[in-house]
């Protein structure tokens, strides 16, 4: 996976309705990590809803917004599926996938209606949904011996890292998280604040949603 500093996308999974000119649409956000879960996903609503007149959708399963796919389900050509995926793109959102599941109420909406009804939908949907940003954080082992555990953990909280887990052997082992953009700095605060009498293994990276 090619590895970017941030980028946004909700959280779980966030359902709204709304009836417009007798018609019930029904909007299913939810976050997704591949192109097979956002399929997934779209056959799960579709199945729920099996009986609705469509089930449109959209979704941008790549995290540098690559691969974005959509479908009208029936609706006419570009005035579903299209617009659902304008949302997502105009609000920065990648991994996450939308589908509007319309109940047909018998009056007809014309092209721009449809056009509006889709988006506008999509577009309630994702400003209740969570959002987060997805940083990348790293992941090392800090060890040292005893007598510098409490300065240690001390130290880890103060310099804004999260402790993941600590490990008592024959030294402590502190395993840690921060924010890759913050990560050199903190390592030079706690080895500082150790005079140098710390041992710091790297473990991994990965992404972690920061709550907006």
């Amino acid at each position: 996976m090619i590895m970017i500093d941030k980028y946004y996308s909700v959280t779980g999974e966030c359902v709204t309705q709304k009836i417009i000119e007798k018609s019930k649409f029904i909007t299913t956000s939810r976050h997704v990590k591949s192109e097979e879960q956002a399929r997934e996903f779209i056959t799960e609503i579709s199945k729920k809803y099996s009986d609705a007149t469509h089930n449109c959708h959209a979704y941008i399963p790549d995290i540098t917004g690559n691969f974005p796919r959509f479908s009208d389900d029936g609706e006419p050509q570009g005035t579903a599926g299209m617009p659902m995926l304008e949302v997502l793109k105009n609000k920065n959102l990648v991994q996450t996938a939308v589908v509007v599941t319309r109940y047909f109420g018998g009056v007809k909406l014309g092209a721009g209606g449809l056009v509006r009804a889709y988006s506008g939908c999509t577009a309630e949907n994702l400003s209740v949904a969570r959002i987060a940003e997805f940083q990348v954080c790293a992941e090392s082992m800090l060890s040292c011996d005893y007598p510098l555990a409490d300065a240690l953990l001390r130290g880890i909280t103060e310099h804004g890292a999260s402790v993941v887990r600590v490990e008592y052997s024959d030294r402590v082992n502190a395993v840690v998280a921060v924010k890759k953009s913050e990560e050199e700095k903190f390592l030079n605060g706690i080895i500082n604040r150790l005079n140098g009498r710390l041992e710091v293994n790297k473990i991994r990276e990965y992404y972690f949603p920061f709550e907006i």
